[in-house]
Formats: structure tokens, C-alpha cells, sequence
């Protein structure tokens, strides 16, 4: 019987907790629910790309700039390239590198942020002025100077956005944990003897995760869009690669001159419209999920 005991302890705790995410998602409002099918699509596509697209990320299939239709969906593109394909490819490698570059950020600037409202002193000083200094520069001018010393590689391009974007995390990681540091809970684990390990993970964390978690969210957006724009501008992710960003300015044309051509290619409507539709998704999440945590309730 003793031996039972924790198992029917651990299925009791998973049930309920299946419970509760079955009571939360059953109250979340339409606006959240629409964000979620929107992420759940974009990330199945991301996922099984090579399986949706009906041809490749950079194959030519026909001629430039041909209508909609059975063969092509979305058309082609200037040099005869799926569109639909490469919109498909363009949710794994931009909302994929966008990803990988904000989870790399939290990781850099949530780190830093905790240790220093732990230490405070001479480190929380010097990072924290560190960090005033990069916040003064706007990032996407300062991402364009690095890319262009550093090289236009996808690489580079995920370890300069990381970097830029984690003095934002530090900030408020660390305004968080500040609050949490004075606790009588925390200070009566130091004066248990715990590691700062053990502090941080199970003291600190816990408690700082529903704001960091809203924080991810509108952070991926912000990184979403900078890669985006850079590839705009050409030093983002280079093609063949099939990217959001760039697929507007390869097509920018026909949003100046859509008389001329005929019938009317909605090129560049595609990228971009996939863009802000992840981007509005995103946020209604994240909206729930805060309204969720902050403990207010649902007007009547």
C-alpha cells in the first residue's frame, strides 16, 4: 500500500491538473482562441514543411508572375516560384529563427537579471549601466551596423538579436526579481543554507514566470518583425531562402505599379498579411494569458 501511495498521489495530480487546463481553455474568449488556431497552424506548417509544400523552397515551376489557379494556388513569383510554397517555407525559417532568438535572449538576459537583483552591488552596477547604454540605441539601426561588420549570416544574424534583445529581458527580469529577492520566503531559504541554485529555481522563478511568460510573447513579436524588416532591407535572412520579409521587397513592385499588370498579382498582400496575422495572434494570447494570471476577473 505504501508503495501505491505515490503513484495514485502522481495520477490524482495529473488528473487535476488536466482538469484545470480543460476549466481554462473552456473559459478563454474567442479572441484567444482564434490566436491559438492561428499559432497552432503557423507552427504545423513550420513543422511539416517539406510535407505541405507542394513544390520546393526555391524550386522554379513556372513562369514569372502567373495568376492563381489549380497548379499554383497563390501564383508565382518574379522568377516562377510557388508562392504558397514559399510562404509555407517562410513560417519554418522566419518564425523558427525568431524563435530560437528570443528563447536565447530570455536565456541571456533572464539569467542576468535574476543574478543581479541576488548580488546586487558592483554587478548589478556595471550591467545595469552596461545595459543603459545599449537600450539608448535603436535596435534595428544598431542590428544593421553589426550585420554589416559581422557578415549576413542566419547565425549572426540569431546572436546579434539575441544580444540586443536581452538588455529588454534583463530589465525586467531583473525589476521582478527585486520584489521577489525582499521576500521572508527567500530570506529564510538563505538563511536555511540554500544554493543559489535552489533560490533561484524554486524561490525566484516561480514566482517571476507569469509576467516573463506574458514578456516571451510580445518579445517574439518585436524579434519577428525586426527579422522581418531587416530582410526588408536586404541584410536579414538572404535569399534563396524563403523568408516573409524578403518575399515583400521581391514583389514590392506591384503594390507601386499593380495596373500594369494583368490580372492583378496580390504578391506581396501574401508575406505580409502572414505577418500580421501571427503578430495579432500572438497578442491575443498573450492578453488572455495576463488577464489570466492577474487575478482579475471577466467583466459581466
Amino acid at each position: 500500500m505504501t508503495a501505491q501511495a505515490p503513484d495514485i498521489r502522481s495520477v490524482r495530480a495529473r488528473r487535476s491538473f488536466l482538469q484545470n487546463v480543460k476549466r481554462t481553455l473552456a473559459s478563454a474568449p474567442i479572441s484567444a482562441w482564434f490566436g491559438m488556431t492561428v499559432i497552432v497552424i503557423y507552427v504545423i506548417a513550420a513543422v511539416f514543411a517539406p510535407l505541405i509544400a507542394p513544390y520546393g523552397e526555391a524550386e522554379v515551376v513556372g513562369k514569372a508572375y502567373q495568376p492563381s489557379g489549380p497548379e499554383f494556388w497563390l501564383g508565382t513569383d518574379q522568377i516562377g516560384r510557388d508562392l504558397f510554397s514559399r510562404l509555407i517555407y517562410g513560417a519554418r525559417n522566419t518564425v523558427g529563427i525568431a524563435f530560437i532568438t528570443t528563447m536565447l535572449s530570455f536565456m541571456i538576459g533572464g539569467t542576468l537579471g535574476v543574478l543581479t537583483a541576488l548580488k546586487r552591488g558592483w554587478l548589478d552596477q556595471g550591467i545595469s549601466r552596461i545595459v543603459d547604454a545599449f537600450l539608448a540605441i535603436p535596435v534595428l539601426i544598431f542590428a544593421l551596423m553589426l550585420l554589416a561588420v559581422f557578415g549576413k549570416s542566419i547565425w549572426m544574424l540569431i546572436l546579434i538579436l539575441a544580444l540586443l534583445d536581452s538588455t529588454r529581458v534583463f530589465r525586467l527580469a531583473r525589476a521582478t526579481a527585486l520584489n521577489v529577492v525582499v521576500m521572508d520566503y527567500v530570506e529564510a531559504a538563505k538563511l536555511r543554507g540554500e544554493g543559489m541554485g535552489w533560490i533561484i529555481f524554486k524561490e525566484v522563478l516561480p514566482n517571476i514566470l507569469p509576467p516573463m511568460i506574458t514578456e516571451f510573447g510580445l518579445r517574439f513579436c518585436f524579434v519577428f518583425l525586426t527579422i522581418s524588416a531587416l530582410s526588408f532591407l536586404g541584410v536579414g535572412i538572404q535569399p534563396p531562402t524563403a523568408d516573409w520579409g524578403s518575399m515583400v521587397a521581391e514583389s514590392k513592385t506591384l503594390i507601386t505599379f499593380p495596373v500594369r499588370t494583368f490580372p492583378y498579382i496580390p504578391a506581396p498582400f501574401y508575406p505580409a498579411i502572414a505577418i500580421a496575422l501571427l503578430t495579432v495572434a500572438i497578442n491575443f494570447v498573450v492578453d488572455w494569458f495576463l488577464h489570466k494570471t492577474s487575478g482579475l476577473r471577466d467583466e459581466l
